[in-house]
């Protein structure tokens, strides 16, 4: 059955907007294809019918050959239901572990990646709490703020995003983590009152971390090489570094030794200029009590 020529399932799930594969992914499209090209396989020597196969699983037809030619990502239900059908053994369920990763935009994933094997990140954010930093409430407000709107499936996707990165708090040997914010944004209170108090509440609960610096940026401070806009620094290993800055190198990520020098010795005049660890800490905690 089908609305508008989109699939549905049989109690009426519209086959939504977000789960298609981005063209550019190459190791996402490749990992669909692996994953559409197994379910093929699988349901063909079941001797399954696509129309069949799908009022099993509880999707429609169409929704059953775009995930099998790769241009669909499945659910994580889907890939469970056929597992279940296809008696595969937990081999079809197991796939989920990478699809899963693919639902992430690119550019946030690549990020993840590099934040998953930095032992140093330094981050200046000027006009927002880092994504790093944020709780689930703040991060849905911040982007459905945002327009055009995304779709309700998009809005989730993007949430879930963010927030896989904050695994990098969960590392054993942790990484070290400095955090310079900016005063103003922590006196917005996105989400309402209550998701603004659970936020600073993280800021502090993050901020006492053993590995962990956070520092504020007042609002009546001098100017500083960060009003051009966010800076992040990451350190590798094998001392490399990767940086990046809104305002310098066209916001590109660099990793040049003379253009990362530029980038630190900003980034350090900034957190001169912040406030300390100890009395940022103790500034959060004044806003919270005048609340």
């Amino acid at each position: 059955m089908s609305v508008d020529g989109e699939a549905v399932r049989p109690d009426g799930e519209v086959d939504e907007p977000g789960w298609e594969v981005d063209p550019d992914d190459e190791w996402g499209v490749a990992v669909i294809t692996m994953v559409g090209r197994q379910l093929k396989l699988l349901r063909e020597a079941a001797g399954l019918r696509a129309a069949e196969f799908g009022a099993l699983v509880g999707y429609g037809e169409d929704l059953v050959y775009k995930v099998e030619a790769g241009k669909r990502i499945p659910r994580r239900e889907y890939l469970v239901d056929a597992d279940r059908v296809l008696d595969a053994n937990g081999v079809i369920e197991a796939t989920w572990e990478d699809v899963k990763r693919i639902r992430y935009p690119k550019k946030i994933r690549d990020l993840g990646k590099l934040e998953a094997k930095a032992v140093e990140i330094g981050v200046y954010e000027c006009q927002s709490i880092n994504g790093l930093l944020q709780i689930p409430e703040h991060a849905r407000a911040l982007i459905q703020a945002r327009q055009p709107p995304y779709s309700p499936d998009d809005l989730e996707r993007m949430v879930a995003a963010r927030l896989a990165r904050q695994s990098v708090f969960e590392r054993d040997p942790s990484p070290s983590l400095h955090f310079v914010l900016e005063e103003a944004p922590l006196h917005r209170q996105v989400g309402g009152t209550m998701v603004w108090r659970r936020q600073l509440e993280r800021l502090l609960e993050v901020g006492r971390l053993h590995n962990v610096a956070l520092q504020i940026m007042p609002t009546n401070t001098e100017p500083h090489p960060g009003l051009d806009g966010r800076i992040e620094l990451l350190k590798f290993p094998d001392g490399t570094a990767v940086g990046r800055s809104d305002g310098a190198f066209n916001g590109r990520p660099i990793s040049e030794p003379k253009h990362l020098r530029i980038l630190e010795l900003r980034y350090g005049t900034i957190r001169a200029q912040a406030l300390t660890p100890r009395a940022s800490l103790a500034f959060i905690e004044q806003l919270l009590g005048e609340t």
